[in-house]
């Protein structure tokens, strides 16, 4: 799913069965985007842990890692962000938006 898509978040309103669907796909994607960042945490602290270690033992010169770790943390932090932060839109999101539209015509 590209970044920043909002497809599969929006629930069905036909029925009460679709709309269950709905929300049980938004759940299991929430759930995903959890374990994925769990797995990004646990890369994170594995990769850095190992080129601070090499960094330590080739002489500890210029502290190059600060590079790797700040930006992959930058990364890190955004990502944190859209797992635990950023809610999905739905569909009083979408009525709001019409009246929005509609109110400014």
């Amino acid at each position: 799913m590209p970044f920043g898509s909002t497809a599969p978040t929006i629930a069905s309103m036909t029925n009460d069965g679709e709309q269950l669907s709905g929300e049980r796909e938004q759940a299991l994607l929430r759930l995903k985007k959890r374990h994925d960042f769990q797995s990004h945490v646990v890369v994170y602290l594995v990769v850095n842990t190992a080129v601070w270690l090499i960094w330590a033992f080739s002489g500890a010169g210029y502290p190059w890692p600060v590079w790797l770790t700040g930006t992959w943390a930058i990364g890190l932090l955004l990502n944190a962000w859209e797992v635990y932060v950023r809610r999905p839109i739905t569909e009083g999101d979408v009525d709001r938006e019409l009246e929005r539209l509609r109110s400014s015509h």
